[in-house]
């Protein structure tokens, strides 16, 4: 009886509960996935009001939010435009590349087949290292790092890099890709992924119900993929769950998109009137989607 209960359809609110009731969120990343998700693919501008309402549907107060778009600002992330009485704030062109990678990685990484080895030179190696490495790459000596992903927009203008193909050797990729790349803990993030929203049974999901989960949705995929080094099938092992947490992603964005699309529409305006419910980046996005999914 009491399987039989945990499979009962839960309503948009109780979901998005059980959600937050394991996985405390921060308000500066969740306004990030915010942007990237609703605002972004629709001109990336936004009235605070709107940052504040999606925010609170979370349980993030309305102070936390305005002393995290601040912080965004001081970050050169955001920046603020007046509008009569109200205040809209717009992704700065630093972070619309920034974003504009990030949504790549998350909605269309593709197939990784270009080797990308660069070598550090200059001040603050250290510190582009871990930078290199927040974005999927693998360190192999002292300042030398190899990985597959696109170079970050803030990448040294002292480094080298060399871009290189795979010509003998592939069946020792396996092993050159364990010995280098952490990917144990990335592992056991997608399968936690899959624990999470695998086990969430919902039925039909309406307003900011629907726009709630699918952001929480994006957060948590978006905190495992940014780190994800986008390694090619023969390098990964055979029991690999970030196969399967791409499409579950998948099949859960698609579940609650045209709701939440819905959603975005009726309530979220910029300083010329109100968001598109749907554009030719959503509709690309869920495409794409619709290939992992199937």
């Amino acid at each position: 009886m009491a399987e039989q209960n945990s499979k009962r359809p839960m309503s948009g609110e109780k979901a998005v509960l059980a959600l937050l009731d394991e996985k405390p969120i921060r308000a500066a990343s969740f306004i990030v996935t915010v942007y990237g998700d609703a605002v972004e693919p629709r001109g990336g501008i936004v009235w605070i009001g709107n940052l504040i309402d999606v925010c609170g549907a979370v349980g993030i107060s309305e102070t936390l939010v305005r002393t995290a778009v601040s912080r965004l600002v001081r970050g050169g992330q955001l920046v603020g435009e007046r509008s009569g009485k109200r205040s809209f704030y717009t992704l700065t062109p630093a972070a619309r590349v920034e974003f504009s990678l990030a949504a790549r990685q998350l909605f269309s990484p593709g197939d990784q087949d270009r080797w990308r080895f660069i070598c550090l030179t200059g001040e603050s190696v250290e510190d582009e290292i871990r930078h290199l490495e927040r974005h999927g790459y693998a360190r192999l000596t002292g300042d030398t790092l190899v990985g597959l992903r696109p170079l970050p927009p803030t990448l040294n203008d002292n480094a080298l890099v060399f871009d290189a193909s795979i010509s003998e050797g592939e069946t020792f990729l396996g092993k050159f890709a364990a010995d280098r790349f952490t990917l144990a803990p990335l592992a056991e993030s997608y399968r936690a992924f899959i624990n999470r929203y695998s086990k969430l049974t919902t039925g039909p999901i309406t307003g900011s119900d629907a726009l709630s989960l699918r952001l929480l949705l994006v957060h948590d995929f978006r905190s495992i993929v940014l780190r994800d080094p986008n390694l090619p099938r023969a390098a990964l092992p055979g029991d690999w769950p970030g196969t399967q947490a791409r499409r579950l992603f998948s099949e859960r964005y698609l579940d609650w998109s045209v709701a939440a699309d819905r959603q975005i529409g009726r309530v979220f305006v910029n300083e010329s009137g109100p968001l598109s419910r749907e554009t030719p980046a959503t509709t690309a996005r869920e495409n794409q989607l619709q290939t992992y999914s199937a």
